[in-house]
Parts: C-alpha cells; structure tokens; sequence
C-alpha cells in the first residue's frame, strides 16, 4: 500500500511562466518521503543527523504529463521498493487531488544508497528503513 501525502501548489513553486519548476517538484516530493518516514515512526532529526547512517539520494528524474499551477491540489503517491540490501527507489504518482484515477499529473522517481558517513561507504540499510520500505510497498 503506497503512501498518500496532499499538498496545496503554492506561488512560490511556480516559474517566471506560472507553471511549477521541476525543482521544486522534486523538492514537493522529499516532503512526502519525510511525511511516510514519520508515519512510521522515524524521527526527522535523528535521521537526518544519524553520525552512523546517511542515506542520500544518488539519482533522480521527473516526467511531467500536463503543466501544474498555483493552487492545484495534489495528491503523491509514494511507493519505495528495495533494490538491493543497501539501496532502494522511490516512485512517486502525482495527481490531482480531485481525480486520484485519472492519468497522473507527473511521475518522478529518486533512487537512495546507505552509507557509512564517515568513510562515505556502503552499508546495508538499518532495520527502520527496510520495515518504511515494507510499509509502503505493494
């Protein structure tokens, strides 16, 4: 079962032609994936200033479908699946929010690595990460 995260388009996330910048998708997103790590009980500052694990994202793509603007809800469907024992990928469906069955607004898709921070080498994901992924997986 893929998490659900509901966020209003703001002007902020807009370009100079009125249209949300793809950046700021990708960052729309990122608060989704912390949204579900939350909703399973990972604390944010403890993850994101672990001394021991780091999990950055090494890769990243967005599609867009149709043009999103300024006060557009939208609702992200956030699907993580494991790659490997150190790496997964999240997909991420967004669509409006008033027709979540109709053919998404954008797909994007970010791919993320465990790491030992310190010597900046790979390490198996920890156990909280690996049930997030369980939780959220179809």
């Amino acid at each position: 079962m893929s998490f659900s995260y509901s966020r209003t388009i703001r002007f902020a996330d807009t370009d100079a032609a009125g249209v949300v910048y793809f950046a700021n998708l990708l960052s729309i997103c990122h608060e989704a994936y912390e949204a579900s790590l939350m909703a399973t009980g990972i604390e944010l500052h403890t993850f994101f200033n672990n001394p021991r694990v780091a999990i950055p994202i090494v890769h990243a793509n967005i599609d867009f479908f149709q043009p999103l603007f300024c006060g557009d809800e939208v609702a992200i469907a956030l699907t993580p699946q494991s790659l490997s024992g150190d790496r997964f990928e999240i997909i991420y469906l967004i669509q409006a929010a008033s027709m979540p069955t109709e053919r998404p607004l954008a797909k994007a898709r970010t791919e993320h690595v465990s790491i030992d921070p310190q010597p900046r080498i790979r390490q198996p994901l920890p156990p909280a990460m690996i049930h997030w992924i369980e939780s959220w997986s179809d």
